[in-house]
């Protein structure tokens, strides 16, 4: 295995051991794009903690953001390849509690 596609397969493991992350992905995964107001709300979490997982999980391939005026949408990368794809099936299977989401306004939210 190359340096390269090493350090990327690292990156992806690495990102997958917080359990706040793999929440924060079933969440995402569960209710499609949200906002970081939206998360934070639901999650009832600091912004700079909760930016940090977003940033981790964006930089290890699972997130894409969706910039709309002033508000970034995150949701699950499409396609996704197939290690993270399974990674995120597996997710859905788990049995996690997940927070009530808590949208604070529609102007924060997409379909």
């Amino acid at each position: 295995m190359n340096k390269e596609a090493m350090d990327d397969f690292l990156k992806t493991t690495g990102a997958l051991y917080d359990e706040t992350r793999v929440r924060l992905l079933k969440f995402i995964d569960r209710h499609g794009a949200l906002c970081i107001c939206d998360l934070e709300s639901s999650f009832g979490m600091l912004q700079s903690r909760l930016s940090r997982h977003i940033k981790i999980l964006k930089e290890s391939g699972f997130l894409t953001v969706q910039k709309e005026g002033r508000w970034s949408y995150y949701s699950i990368r499409t396609p996704l390849d197939r290690f993270r794809l399974q990674a995120v099936e597996e997710i859905r299977a788990l049995p996690i509690e997940l927070p009530e989401i808590k949208r604070l306004s529609r102007s924060c939210y997409i379909d």
